[in-house]
Parts: C-alpha cells; structure tokens; sequence
C-alpha cells in the first residue's frame, strides 16, 4: 500500500451541511504574463502536433495561483516557481486568481493552450468542487498533473488573550452560547469550511462560519477580533502563535503534530475529525509529453531542495513528495471519496443540494456552467 493512502481525510464521518453563505470571490490583479501559454477560448484538452524540445525555449511561464497572497498556497507556489525560474533560466511571474473555492483559477488553466506554460497550483479543492456542485468541469483527470508539493491538517485555533485554553473549554461556551461562535473559513466550500464544519457536527455544538477569501484573510480577521476562530493549517497561523497572540487547541489529524507536539488531535479528545489540505502543480490536459518532460525534473528538483524542506519545516508544514503519476493517482482516490461523501444517500444531502442551489442563485449560474460567474480568462484574486 502507498504511504499517501494514510493520508486520505476519511475521518470525516458527519454529515456536511454548508453553513452562513457569501461571496468568496475578490479583488482583481494584473493578468498573466503575455506567452504562448496565455490562457485560450478553447478547451484545451487536445494536445499540440508540434514538440516543444528547447522548452521553455527562452519563453516566460505563468503560475496561476487560486489563492490570495500571504497563504501557504500562495507561499508555496511563488516560492516553488522562483525555483523552477532559476532551474529553466526564465521567468515565471505568478497571478492570483480567486473566487469559487478555487474554482475560477483551475478553470483558467484548464482552459489554457496546452503548451506548458502555465502552470497552476491545484490545491486539495480540486477533489471537491465537482462533488459539491460547484462546477461541472473541474476534477483532477482534466489536468495534466506534474508534481505535489505540501500536506498539512488544520488546527483548532483562537486568540490567546480568549477565555478558552482547551477544545473542552471551548465546546462548552458553545453549548452555552449556541450559534454565536464566529468561525472565519479560507472560503464556502473550502477545506478549511469542511473542517470547521465537520468539528462542528462532531462536538454537537452551533457555530456561525464566515467565509473569506481564503486562510490568510481568515487569519487577519481572527487577529483583528473580528472573529472568534479558525480551522487553518498551523503554518498560516505559526507567525501569531510564536507572538504569543494566537494559540491552537487542537489539530484535525489522526497523530500530533511534530511541530506543535504538546498539543493534542481531536481525535483523542473524542472527536472523529481528520481534515487535511494538500496542494500540487498541473498543467492543462493535453500537454506534449516533451514538454511535461521538462517540467516534471524541475518541480521535482524544486520540491525535493533543501531549500524548500527548510522553507517548509519554518512554516510548520510537511513537503509532498509525490511525483505525476503517484499526484494524479492520490488527486483521483480523494475526488472518489469527496464523490462518495456527497451521493444521495450521504446524511445531510438534501440540506446541502439547497445550500448548493443558494450558491448557484447567489453567483448566478446554472448547473451545467463550469465557472462561478467569470469567464476564464477573466482574471480576478484568494488565499489558503
């Protein structure tokens, strides 16, 4: 058996019922550098008849990124694409393109000439959107995958000058005060929703979740006093922790985490919680294999760096390593569980088909649209 299949989040054995709905959409940012691999009108599923065998031939890439800068997705990604840079001897300028749980920024690189030059950071959303019917078209199969990259749990966590010093504590103000936490979330429909909805169920408790565009902006907010906590990785929130304004009352993982050993998983507090978030790099399907060629020994050299583990083991994360086959075969098994979570059968499945229609009329799309209201050449910005 593969070491990833440890991975899979199958401790998530409560119904998923969306909470407080908004728009996870966001403000705008310049458009990907102008290539070869700028973004088309078609569908970019057939692959070119011309190899590409001086790729990048002195062309910039463009690295499209679902998330808003100051996330670990964004963090990752730049970080990872400067190194590719310097591997390939030319530039790769990354853009942030948010909205839709990831949804626009996928369907702008699936969507592009399948050339290789862009690139996207696909980010564990990937494996849900579709089963959550948020689009019809994004999945892992419509992408050629080209390497992983990171892996981490999400991690109970509030202010430190707060009255709660324990998931007890907490849990028991809830039942006291039901409906009133505000839970600050990297966006509906987002992984880090899935698990603040999923504590939610297994505590039994009432909260209000605030969606933003993404975990950074989450993060702001709970500094702020805005909101009250957020199920994020511990890399997103290592920076407040180490300033003694943060603290994390648990982690949604089944083992402790090495780099916050003293505290405890909900699982051994009692609560069948296991949500992880993992993100990796693809290209639109279609790609000539030449070109993939090239691409697969440079990420793959950019993630398995020193650098890269000491950025990494700074952030509180764990590097993925997992080259295109093992990516796409991990990226396949969690969009069948997601599929599986959410048939008819699933307890919950008709509140949240109407929680799915709110989204749909909210962004004004229909079941059969692939993108929540922007074309994907649209650009627009997220964040996790």
């Amino acid at each position: 058996m593969k070491n990833w299949k440890k991975l899979l989040a199958t401790g998530l054995s409560t119904a998923l019922i969306l909470g407080t709905l908004a728009s996870c959409g966001g403000g705008n940012t310049s458009s990907p550098a102008a290539s070869s691999g700028a973004a088309a009108s078609g569908s970019g599923s057939d692959a070119s008849s011309t190899t590409t065998t001086n790729f990048p031939d002195g062309k910039s890439l463009s690295m499209i990124i679902h998330a808003s800068p100051g996330g670990l997705s964004d963090t990752n990604a730049r970080f990872i694409a400067q190194m590719v840079s310097d591997e390939l001897g030319v530039p790769f300028p990354a853009t942030n393109m948010t909205g839709g749980s990831g949804v626009v920024a996928m369907t702008y690189v699936k969507e592009s000439t399948p050339d290789g030059y862009t690139v996207g950071y696909l980010p564990c959303e990937l494996a849900m959107v579709k089963a959550q019917g948020l689009t019809e078209i994004i999945e892992p199969s419509a992408f050629d995958m080209i390497y992983a990259c990171n892996i981490q749990p999400a991690a109970i966590t509030v202010s430190a000058d707060s009255e709660w010093d324990s998931i007890e504590d907490l849990v028991a103000w809830c039942k006291e005060h039901p409906g009133e936490l505000q839970v600050g979330t990297s966006g509906t429909g987002s992984v880090w929703h899935i698990a603040a909805d999923a504590f939610a169920k297994a505590a039994g408790i009432e909260i209000n979740l605030v969606p933003f565009d993404g975990a950074a902006t989450a993060v702001t907010n709970l500094m702020g006093g805005h909101v009250q906590m957020v199920p994020v990785s511990e890399s997103e929130v290592a920076s407040g922790v180490a300033s003694g304004k943060l603290k994390i009352l648990a982690v949604c993982s089944s083992d402790r985490s090495e780099f916050n050993p003293d505290v405890p998983t909900l699982q051994e507090l009692g609560y069948d919680v296991d949500v992880t978030a993992w993100g990796g790099f693809g290209v639109a399907k279609g790609t000539p294999d030449d070109v993939k060629e090239v691409l697969y020994a440079a990420f793959e050299k950019a993630v398995n760096s020193e650098e890269f583990k000491e950025l990494a083991s700074q952030g509180q994360y764990s590097p993925l390593i997992m080259d295109h086959e093992e990516c796409a075969e991990f990226a396949q098994s969690q969009y069948e569980f997601y599929t599986e979570y959410f048939t008819d059968t699933a307890p919950g499945r008709d509140t949240y088909k109407n929680i799915i229609t709110d989204i749909r009329a909210l962004f004004g799309i229909t079941p059969k649209e692939g993108v929540i209201g922007v074309k994907p050449n649209d650009p627009v910005e997220d964040e996790r």
